[in-house]
């Protein structure tokens, strides 16, 4: 069994040794609960690193938005190379919930448009938490959504040995029964094709492998994996056994299916004659239809759409019971790491109410049974019964960790490795406050470094964004209409000079690591609320406490009251830098960090595994000997394919490029 092995060339230094030895004290005594507040830049991500390391017990990352979720599994996959570290977010990228509004009788279709990849990182999480405790999932609120049975979804499972008897046709036939589709012709994530005396199978976690299964007079001769771009084998050393996991979290168990859509048509019979004596025709009617549909889906092809909906009688639920979620895939000793804690756990507290609300119209209208409410998020209470011992992470923690943790078990981590200081502030009118921004970026950009603006509405990040464009600036914008993906190439753009500023709103905020930044702009900062509040200042002053000439201009007519706070909470910290810079003959460095590839890749064709390509915008002379390493394997496997194809050109065209990179070494 593997065990976490912290790998970094940094050891603990300034505040991290005591505050590790802190958290393993209190996690070792049995505490439920402990903050760690930390400024940013202080290493935090590296200080709980360490802790997994020492604790050696599966661990749970949630965070409250998908950029830093990304940012946070990267980090980890570095300091844990060897072992397992999986991302976990909503997999959609459009989502339109199912709703009815009543007032003008409009039913809304739920619409959703799924991301295979973020869907393949799921399956990867659940399935490696179930196979292996060297783990570390890193999620976002997502995770306390319904998901599925653990135990079912592990019994579902098919272990395919070379030792067993199981034949091909027994095979087969259990794929079909777990939601896996036969495709000859276009092998991709979730299918299988059967050629002779050879099974391929394209399992819902992989993106690099697909696993071949060779028979003899009908037993399991030999198991493989092939690379599904070249279809060659990844290792002469075959397998001797290997699990396939069901291709949905929802599967119906065939045992007692029967049982299940008996129980389901109990309730449906019972709703319809409720609304029936109520003379509500036009709702018993409705139900009725939608209900027998979902019926028949289920009973003949084990699935159908909206089947979360009815997932209390997959999981043996009672009314009202809280649903199965990512953790209960979880072992009981599992460690809770709540990041950024002062936003994330008002975000959890929050999902509950909302998605009620939403169920109940449908509901009361006969779009759905009422044992839909149980397909819901848990609601806090819920949550707070699913963890053992957390480990808050915040540098503005918020009022439920201050009165949930004892004071004695609040590690301050104020003293930054590198000995960087929290940024001087600089209060500026608003009057001309673009014009006045324009000149500051243009001074950052002599020097190679980069800005970040944030503006309190998405329209004026947007036109902002245009105006610098027009001004020759290399500009882009960032909020939440932007594909998640595409967020993360952005900020790593920004990183790699493709941009030299980002104009954002609330997403520039909590966690982002971004060395190269070294201007924080906030306009209008005297429009108190939300985005304007002193926690929210802290966090976004923090964006740029990465870099040795750190500075951060507000722009205001008036200095409001979390204005006052933030800025004398800074200057606190600050004080407590210099000092121990002093004392110890510390000289403050800009943060040097590896531009990582993307986390996740895009597929480059169907059936084929995600291509390393050129990072977005980068010329190729720009490319680091590590990223042209990868971009070569790539491309050698595509050229390959494509001249096997008899795709000559394509091939061609790709050999050209191989020779310039080749060139370049």
């Amino acid at each position: 069994m593997n065990s976490f092995k912290l790998q970094s060339q940094f050891k603990p230094t300034g505040d991290q040794p005591q505050a590790i030895k802190a958290l393993n004290s209190g996690l070792e005594a049995g505490e439920m609960f402990q903050t760690l507040l930390g400024v940013t830049g202080s290493g935090k991500t590296f200080t709980i690193a360490n802790v997994i390391e020492q604790q050696q017990r599966p661990t749970l990352i949630i965070s409250h938005n998908k950029t830093l979720t990304a940012q946070l599994a990267t980090e980890l996959k570095e300091f844990f190379p060897n072992n397992a570290v999986h991302y976990f977010v909503s997999y959609y990228d459009y989502y339109q919930p199912e709703a009815y509004i009543a007032r003008s009788d409009t039913y809304i279709e739920k619409e959703t448009q799924i991301n295979e990849e973020i869907d393949r990182l799921r399956h990867a999480s659940t399935q490696s938490i179930l196979t292996r405790r060297d783990t570390i999932i890193v999620a976002s609120v997502s995770c306390i959504y319904g998901l599925g049975n653990p135990e079912e979804y592990r019994k579902q499972s098919i272990t395919i040995s070379t030792d067993s008897k199981i034949q091909r046709q027994e095979i087969i036939n259990q794929l079909v029964s777990i939601q896996y589709q036969r495709n000859d012709v276009d092998l991709h994530r979730g299918t299988f094709r059967l050629r002779g005396e050879t099974l391929d199978i394209f399992p819902t976690d992989s993106v690099d492998h697909v696993i071949r299964v060779t028979f003899f007079d009908k037993d399991v001769e030999r198991i493989d994996l092939l690379d599904p771009l070249t279809g060659k084998r990844i290792s002469d050393q075959a397998l001797k056994e290997i699990i396939v996991f069901p291709a949905r979290h929802y599967v119906a168990p065939n045992e007692n299916l029967e049982e299940i859509l008996t129980s389901i048509n109990a309730e449906m019979q019972q709703r319809v004659a409720y609304f029936e004596s109520h003379n509500k025709a036009v709702e018993a009617q409705r139900l009725r239809q939608r209900t027998t549909y979902d019926l028949e889906m289920i009973q003949t092809a084990g699935f159908c759409s909206g089947i979360e909906n009815y997932s209390r009688y997959f999981d043996g639920r009672a009314p009202g019971q809280p649903p199965y979620t990512l953790i209960d895939f979880f072992p009981e000793d599992y460690l809770l790491v709540i990041d950024e804690s002062h936003m994330t756990i008002p975000q959890i507290g929050g999902m509950f109410a909302g998605d009620r609300s939403r169920k109940e119209q449908l509901i009361d209208y006969g779009f759905r049974l009422p044992s839909a409410l149980d397909n819901r998020p848990l609601n806090f209470a819920e949550f707070e019964d699913k963890f053992k011992q957390a480990i808050f992470v915040s540098a503005t923690p918020g009022p439920y960790e201050l009165d949930h943790t004892q004071k004695s078990r609040i590690s301050e981590q104020i003293i930054r490795p590198t000995g960087l200081l929290d940024p001087e502030v600089d209060i500026r009118p608003i009057e001309n406050q673009v014009d006045d921004l324009l000149e500051e970026i243009n001074k950052r950009i002599a020097k190679k470094q980069r800005v970040l603006v944030t503006t309190l509405t998405k329209r004026m990040s947007e036109d902002l964004s245009d105006y610098l464009q027009d001004a020759g600036i290399k500009a882009y914008y960032l909020h939440s209409e932007v594909d998640t993906l595409e967020r993360l190439e952005i900020l790593r753009d920004l990183r790699l000079g493709v941009y030299d500023v980002v104009v954002g709103i609330n997403l520039l905020r909590e966690g982002l690591d971004l060395p190269e930044v070294s201007l924080v702009a906030i306009l209008d900062a005297d429009k108190e609320g939300f985005l304007r509040s002193e926690t929210s200042f802290v966090q976004t002053m923090g964006r740029a406490a990465r870099h040795a000439e750190v500075h951060v201009i507000m722009y205001a007519d008036t200095i409001t009251g979390s204005m006052k706070r933030a800025i004398a909470e800074t200057e606190r910290r600050r004080k407590i830098q210099e000092s121990y810079n002093k004392k110890h003959g510390i000289t403050p460095r800009t943060i040097e960090k590896k531009i990582h590839d993307r986390l996740v890749q895009k597929n480059v064709g169907a059936g084929l595994a995600p291509a390393q390509g050129q990072p977005q915008g980068l010329p190729l002379q720009k490319l680091t000997k590590e990223q042209r390493e990868d971009y070569l394997a790539s491309l050698g496997g595509q050229m390959e394919l494509a001249a096997r194809n008899l795709e000559f050109e394509k091939a061609a065209e790709l050999r050209d490029t191989i020779k310039k990179l080749k060139q370049k070494k």
